[in-house]
């Protein structure tokens, strides 16, 4: 995997609908969930969704929380 996907997960934000502007990384797993029954927008959000998606299922979400703060830390 591209490591400047999971760096995307913790910047980039949500473009439209109920969580705009919220970072990626902070979109509820049940919404997750939901776009994964519906299917994911095309494109780079599609895939940063879906790229979300599997790392919630996983259980990897320290890896987010690392790099968020990390990320947070340079923006601030």
């Amino acid at each position: 995997m591209n490591p400047e996907i999971l760096i995307d997960l913790v910047t980039k934000t949500m473009p439209f609908g109920k969580y705009k502007g919220k970072l990626l990384c902070d979109i509820p797993e049940h919404y997750l969930v939901w776009l994964h029954g519906k299917g994911f927008p095309e494109g780079k959000l599609g895939m940063w969704l879906s790229t979300l998606y599997e790392i919630r299922l996983n259980g990897l979400e320290d890896i987010l929380r690392e790099l968020k703060t990390r990320y947070t830390a340079k923006k601030g």
